[in-house]
């Protein structure tokens, strides 16, 4: 996994700035929440960073390497979002099985490296199943083995609970706090709750108004918000 860097990231839609001047380092392994209220420009920030919305400023490195100009596709970058999104023509094993497939891999490597990603979040027998089939929760289990298998060297989360009751989200931070434990992954995850950020990241960065106004551990910053908004957010 990978190393990621934010440089001074700003990105405007038409004249109206959205992000502003963003600086943010995300160890390999680690994972960062970026948390904050609707339209702070949390997702416009991971939007950046997959190369989805185009950079005014700044730049983005990943393992060194400034992606100014590399397509999305070619990042090494996996997304998850709200919605499952999944490809509702294959069974749970093609979905799991298709990045790895893109990748050209062998069959053999393609099979263990599914079993593997299905046992990891719970979903072992389910490889022929139709994803019509499965709950919300599976469907999500399912998305997240997806954007795991291929490795990638960083992985994007956008709001990827926030469509689930309250009972399954408590669920789900489980198996996704230990599938990131288990691959070493490195991620960025966007949300506006803060017990799902504190529960999953080792720092958090709270955004506000396109800006990062505080980025620390959440035991740090529940000790020490450094400033009245920040700490007015998390009450």
């Amino acid at each position: 996994m990978s190393d990621l860097e934010l440089a001074g990231v700003s990105v405007a839609y038409g004249d109206r700035p959205v992000v502003t001047g963003v600086d943010l380092t995300v160890a390999a392994g680690q994972t960062v929440a970026v948390l904050g209220p609707s339209g702070c420009g949390k997702s416009t920030l991971l939007r950046a960073i997959a190369g989805i919305e185009p950079l005014i400023a700044g730049r983005i490195c990943l393992a060194g390497t400034d992606l100014a100009g590399v397509p999305t596709y070619r990042r090494g970058i996996g997304l998850m979002f709200q919605e499952a999104a999944l490809f509702e023509h294959l069974d749970v094993f093609g979905n799991v099985a298709f990045g790895l497939r893109m990748q050209r891999q062998p069959r053999s490597a393609i099979g263990d490296r599914v079993t593997q990603m299905l046992t990891l979040v719970g979903l072992a027998e389910h490889g022929s199943s139709p994803v019509a089939e499965l709950s919300g929760g599976e469907r999500q289990r399912v998305a997240l083995a997806r954007t795991l298998a291929p490795a990638p060297g960083v992985v994007l989360l956008d709001e990827p609970l926030g469509a689930l009751d309250q009972a399954l989200r408590r669920e789900l931070i489980g198996v996704l706090a230990d599938a990131f434990t288990a691959t070493g992954a490195t991620v960025v995850q966007v949300t506006h709750d803060q017990a799902e950020a504190f529960a999953l990241a080792d720092r958090v960065a709270v955004m506000r108004d396109g800006r990062v106004v505080r980025v620390d551990s959440p035991a740090a910053i529940m000790a020490d918000p450094g400033d009245e908004w920040v700490a007015d957010f998390l009450r």
